[in-house]
């Protein structure tokens, strides 16, 4: 699995302190949304030209990771 932590990154003062993808503007839930309505790793990259393959794929490890994470919190 990819290292999400070298992708995703928390600033304070950058979109109220959510994750976003290599200290860009582009928060780490845009484009879990943008999946989630059903475009494309494909069609991200192509409205959004800045993002790779490995950062989508890195947004959805960090999703992967605070999910396993809340679940072992409410264990």
């Amino acid at each position: 699995m990819i290292d999400w932590r070298d992708r995703i990154t928390i600033e304070p003062g950058k979109r109220g302190g959510r994750p976003c993808v290599r200290g860009m503007r582009i928060a780490a839930e845009d484009v879990l949304g943008w999946l989630a309505e059903g475009m494309t790793h494909a069609q991200i990259i192509a409205d959004f030209p800045e993002l790779t393959e490995e950062d989508i794929r890195a947004v959805l490890a960090y999703a992967a990771d605070r999910q396993r994470r809340t679940a072992i919190a409410a264990a």
